[in-house]
């Protein structure tokens, strides 16, 4: 437990000490475009490279699989109806800051630790649906919202065609399910790259956290981590008691449900030109949030 909580802790450390960097004017505010770009095209693709090298599908388990795609499109359907009567902008805001899971930078550690290889294998099948929310799919959606247009699955392709880890995602997908390795040296190098994502992704929110005080923004974080979470602790609960699954299944979806939201999102939210230093503070506080919830779980559960 404590190697596990001493990791979930560094990582909000690496949050405060972007937000202390920029504070003192090591970051600028514009800096965030430029790590949120370094993230979504190069160290998360690199991370989404090696995670799957190796790695098999089994087309019989894809269940876990679906179940992780559904909750990401309730999600999505949640945060534009917590939005209706608001503009355009505010319903994309919604959408993108309230779906999506960060699973493999978070979660999956406290999965690898207390629930063991079932619970390992669990979260990778439920955290392969919700990659393709995060990944892009919630980005399409809000990006069609915030301009107006009628929903059109042609549309929704043509955006995740655009997304660099959706589409490398798919890639690596296709090579799992045809039990293709990439050579090693190419491996080697996702790995280098990979393994800075998780600080990478969390400086990122530290350098764009940034909350003006106004009424609003206040109302904001409130309103979606209220609705967040309280959505979250009905999924644990209806998983843990309800589903027709092995324990350590029931378990592990019963912890996955409380995962921080997605970490993409705040660079999904500058890419569309939406509040950033919103999404940060919002996508920060998950953590910290998720981070009480997913312990408090454990010693439930265990």
């Amino acid at each position: 437990m404590a190697a596990v909580l001493t990791k979930a802790g560094c990582f909000v450390a690496i949050i405060f000490l972007g937000w202390a960097l920029r504070r003192i004017g090591f970051f600028k505010e514009g800096d965030f475009q430029v790590l949120s770009k370094i993230v979504l095209r190069i160290t998360l693709p690199a991370s989404i490279v090696y995670s799957f090298s190796g790695k098999q599908i089994d087309p019989s388990m894809l269940l876990l699989s679906v179940f992780g795609f559904s909750l990401g499109i309730v999600y999505i359907g949640i945060g534009y109806l917590i939005s209706v009567g608001k503009g355009k902008e505010q319903k994309a805001f919604s959408i993108l800051n309230i779906s999506g899971y960060n699973i493999g930078n978070f979660t999956m550690p406290f999965a690898q630790s207390f629930l063991g290889p079932a619970g390992v294998v669990t979260t990778s099948l439920f955290d392969t649906g919700n990659a393709f929310i995060c990944l892009g799919v919630s980005y399409s959606v809000a990006a069609m919202v915030q301009r107006g247009e009628k929903f059109s699955m042609i549309k929704i392709l043509r955006d995740l065609a655009k997304s660099v880890p959706f589409v490398t995602y798919i890639i690596m997908a296709l090579l799992a399910l045809l039990h293709v390795r990439l050579p090693s040296q190419a491996i080697e190098f996702a790995a280098l790259l990979g393994n800075a994502n998780a600080p990478m992704a969390m400086l990122m929110l530290g350098v764009g956290f940034k909350i003006s005080g106004d009424s609003s923004q206040i109302h904001s974080i409130v309103k979606i981590l209220t609705v967040r979470y309280a959505i979250a602790i009905v999924v644990s609960l209806g998983c843990f008691f309800l589903l027709p699954a092995a324990l350590e299944t029931r378990q592990t979806l019963a912890l996955l449900a409380f995962s921080p939201i997605a970490s993409a999102a705040p660079a999904f939210t500058s890419e569309l030109g939406g509040d950033s230093g919103l999404s940060s503070a919002i996508n920060s506080l998950s953590i910290i949030i998720s981070l009480v919830c997913i312990v408090g779980v454990l010693l439930l559960i265990l």
